[in-house]
């Protein structure tokens, strides 16, 4: 089977940083994408940040020029630098990745069970 691990949220004050961590785990052959989502509080699950095998990133427009994601490929590990951190920021990260499963190749979407990020005034 396949497992995504997040870590590194927790409880930061307006303008601190935070880094979030996603560890891909199981019978991988190879990952397509991952990706960073969040669900604050009485909203919708919105993609944060993504990256693909051949480099291309994008970022939502509420934390371009702030976050920063990057990918380590021998470690099937991706992260999320988070800076200059706003209360708006709040609210459960979500690692998503593309994965395509060994032997079978099989190509599908997986979730991780999400770390949350509190950003106080």
């Amino acid at each position: 089977q396949v497992q995504l691990v997040e870590s590194g949220g927790g409880l930061v004050q307006a303008g601190g940083s935070l880094r979030l961590s996603c560890a891909a785990s199981g019978s991988i052959f190879s990952i397509s994408a991952m990706n960073w989502y969040r669900q604050a509080p009485g909203k919708q699950r919105e993609l944060v940040a993504g990256i693909i095998t051949d480099g291309r990133i994008n970022y939502a427009d509420s934390v371009k020029g702030r976050f920063t994601i990057s990918r380590d490929s021998g470690k099937n590990t991706v992260y999320l630098q988070m800076n200059s951190l706003k209360p708006e920021d709040t609210g459960i990260y979500y690692c998503n990745s593309i994965i395509r499963r060994s032997p079978s190749l099989v190509e599908f979407s997986y979730w991780g069970q999400g770390t949350q990020v509190t950003v106080s005034s």
